[in-house]
């Protein structure tokens, strides 16, 4: 949760992410921070190659937690987590990251030390995710391993 309000308000977002106003934000920030502008040994030089590393990666993970983006890739989502089980799991502060068996994994956001506790405890895992944190959750694909042929 920290991460998405860091990058919202490095791109000015307040509440609901619109892609057309994040891609006009993101412009204008690589305009100003582009590391080409500060050469030869200006003293913005370094600053501007970490402000444009974390402007990109800002810009990337918006677009991926997108309403916009969510509801284009929702069928997709909808499958994994309504047909196929939980491979493995891994929390990290406020972060679960989740892969299935197909192989795809998913990132959500705010989990508690305490959700995920119940979430291993329980009986029926999938059955637990399912009413407790898939929906609950702001989420994004995180990653899709490589299936070995």
């Amino acid at each position: 949760m920290k991460r998405i309000a860091q990058y919202k308000k490095l791109f000015g977002v307040d509440n609901e992410i619109e892609l057309k106003a994040l891609k006009k934000s993101y412009r204008n920030l690589v305009k100003e921070w582009h590391p080409d502008k500060f050469q030869n040994g200006h003293e913005l030089q370094e600053e501007a190659e970490l402000q444009s590393r974390a402007i990109i990666d800002g810009y990337h993970f918006l677009v991926s937690i997108a309403p916009e983006t969510l509801a284009a890739n929702l069928e997709a989502y909808t499958e994994t987590i309504t047909h196929s089980g939980i491979a493995d799991y891994q929390h990290k502060g406020l972060l679960l990251e989740i892969t299935f068996n197909d192989g795809t994994t998913y990132e959500y956001f705010g989990v508690t030390k305490q959700v995920f506790i119940k979430m291993i405890n329980s009986a029926k895992i999938n059955r637990f995710a399912k009413r407790a944190i898939y929906s609950k959750y702001t989420y994004r694909k995180s990653k899709r391993l490589v299936e070995e042929v």
